[in-house]
């Protein structure tokens, strides 16, 4: 993984802390036992390693752009962009990519960059 994936992905996962994004990590290390791949959210990975992980080891799930429902185009059209009368054209907000990160979506491109997995159907049941 080179730097720059790195920074990538340390930028994604942080901006998705408040949304609650699973994230799998192949091996946690304790004192006496190995535990091999963990599905947990981003928020209690300290409660299974004290000392931390690399961010080579983080893998985010999340939903390809295209799994993206008609339900949630509208609603991600209706609440995030907005009208600019002067260039007569639409425009996203910060709400835009508040929805992505709310709803889970690889805006990044990180599934193609093999830095996520795509997230099984129905494991965000997002509303």
């Amino acid at each position: 993984m080179t730097q720059e994936d790195k920074e990538l992905l340390l930028k994604d996962l942080c901006a998705r802390l408040p949304y609650g994004v699973m994230i799998q990590i192949p091996e946690l290390f304790y004192p006496q036992r190995k535990v091999a791949e963990k599905l947990v959210t981003i928020n209690d990975l300290w409660h299974f390693n004290d000392d931390g992980t690399y961010i080579e080891n983080v893998k985010p799930y999340l939903r390809p752009m295209s799994s993206m429902t008609e339900e949630e185009k509208l609603l991600f059209y209706q609440n995030t962009l907005r009208f600019n009368k002067e260039t007569g054209y639409s425009e996203y907000t910060y709400k835009s990519i508040d929805f992505l990160n709310a709803h889970h979506f690889d805006f990044r491109n990180l599934i193609e960059k093999g830095l996520a997995i795509e997230a099984p159907e129905g494991m965000y049941n997002i509303k």
